[in-house]
């Protein structure tokens, strides 16, 4: 068992190295070599342990569940769907007020359960849905902001990389993570579109509204019926692609790593359909490849700083310090989630989870609050943090992908509070209601 003053060095050492700008898996593996040597100052101890544990961690099946997704949603995304979604989306909404702006939210939503990637959203319907709502009179930081708060749907929604690291960390199962968001996940596309329809009544230059009145809608396709054909047929084959994998998890059809590999393999087929040519396909799995490999070595790393936070007593001291701090069970929650919006402002979500959920999880357990419930509140916690200045990555994102817009940081951080205070409000409702995250994992036992 480590002395106290041990513990703060492993902790004071990780958080130094991260904040000094080491890769996240570098600063694990070193922390965590670190906490084995103090224990057991012997070098084949620690090289023994480190290698046992990267074997079993890479030779876990769950472990390709992350590349398998990644897949399916890089085959939808690059063959038009983002596109094809945001086309049918406003075409179905045009009757509501600010109307491009709620087509933004629904397609995101519905993205999101393709990618599973905030920052890949935020990327695509920079380049989508901006210059629809650009050539409509939209106000520009009202349409980007709401471009980077709906793409925080994209690790909320199911299949979401955040889920698949969480679950691996905590041991929780990944399918009911992944139904477990579901209804939270709409629980924020409810708000946010209450948000849009409510600032363009009252404000009705934020949407454009005088030159929407005049202006016909066209979205790129024109009044060509057929081609508005065709977007539908291929949306709703994706839909049913995403019904069909996430409800063949939920019912036990096949296992979440066998779901993707379905999921791979049908979203290939619809994008051969959609004319995707060989050397696009390669690319894909190059770029899925180039994402997912340091990602599982993040994993690996991080169940080798999970064993040694055990190991040492670094959880349970941070169990005891919490429960034995007097305070009650929602107030230590909002010590979290505080602690989430603060580094969400500093480092990437998965740096997060990593970093945090070891000694967190079992915190939350210890005070009452469901797994499946904490997991959410957490992921919606850490996503707000990626709106949060002044490191918000999802507003660097939108201004990356639009480097001619040539518009400040700020304009777009200060139109997104509405969305990041939609977000603080989805986390007391689960907090409060956690029936919102448990009641749809607990009908399909």
């Amino acid at each position: 068992m480590f002395e106290p003053t041990q513990m703060i060095v492993v902790v004071v050492v990780l958080l130094g190295l991260v904040l000094s700008g080491v890769h996240i898996a570098i600063s694990l593996g070193i922390t965590a070599a670190l906490g084995i040597y103090m224990m057991q100052p012997d070098m084949h101890v620690v090289t023994s342990f480190v290698s046992n544990t990267a074997y079993e961690a890479v030779r876990d099946y769950i472990f390709a569940v992350i590349p398998l997704f990644m897949l399916m949603g890089e085959f939808l995304a690059k063959c038009g769907a983002a596109r094809d979604l945001f086309a049918l989306v406003n075409r179905a909404t045009k009757w509501l007020p600010g109307r491009l702006a709620v087509a933004t939210v629904f397609a995101n939503a519905i993205f999101g359960f393709i990618t599973g990637v905030s920052i890949a959203a935020a990327a695509a319907f920079s380049r989508i849905a901006w210059p629809e709502m650009k050539r409509f009179g939209y106000d520009r930081s009202f349409a980007l902001a709401t471009v980077a708060g709906s793409a925080c749907l994209g690790m909320l929604i199911p299949p979401s990389v955040l889920m698949i690291v969480w679950g691996v960390l905590t041991e929780q199962s990944i399918g009911s993570l992944f139904v477990a968001g579901i209804i939270p996940g709409f629980i924020v596309v409810t708000l946010y579109t209450v948000y849009i329809v409510w600032a363009a009544k009252r404000n009705p230059a934020l949407v454009g509204a005088e030159r929407n009145a005049k202006d016909p809608l066209t979205i790129s396709f024109g009044h060509d019926e057929e081609k508005m054909k065709d977007v539908f047929r291929s949306t709703m084959l994706v839909i049913a692609l995403i019904v069909g994998v996430l409800g063949g998890i939920w019912f036990g059809l096949f296992t979440p790593t066998e779901g993707a590999g379905v999921g791979a393999a049908a979203a290939l087929l619809l994008a051969l359909a959609k004319g995707m040519k060989p050397r696009e396909i390669i690319d894909v799995v190059l770029s899925v490849g180039r994402t997912a490999a340091p990602l599982l070595l993040l994993l690996v790393m991080a169940q080798l700083y999970s064993r040694v936070l055990s190991m040492t007593g670094i959880t349970g001291a941070a169990k005891e310090l919490f429960i034995g701090s007097g305070l009650g069970p929602f107030e230590i929650l909002a010590i979290m989630v505080l602690i989430w919006f603060v580094l969400g402002c500093i480092i990437d979500s998965i740096s997060i989870i990593l970093l945090t959920v070891p000694v967190f999880a079992p915190v939350a357990a210890a005070l009452g609050f469901d797994p499946l419930a904490f997991a959410i509140m957490g992921i919606i916690a850490i996503e707000t943090g990626l709106l949060t200045p002044p490191f918000g990555i999802l507003v660097f994102t939108v201004k990356a992908a639009l480097p001619e817009e040539n518009i400040k940081l700020g304009e777009i951080f200060r139109a997104a509070i509405p969305f990041w205070f939609c977000l603080l409000f989805a986390i007391v409702v689960i907090a409060v209601f956690p029936q919102t995250a448990t009641w749809l994992p607990n009908l399909g036992r």
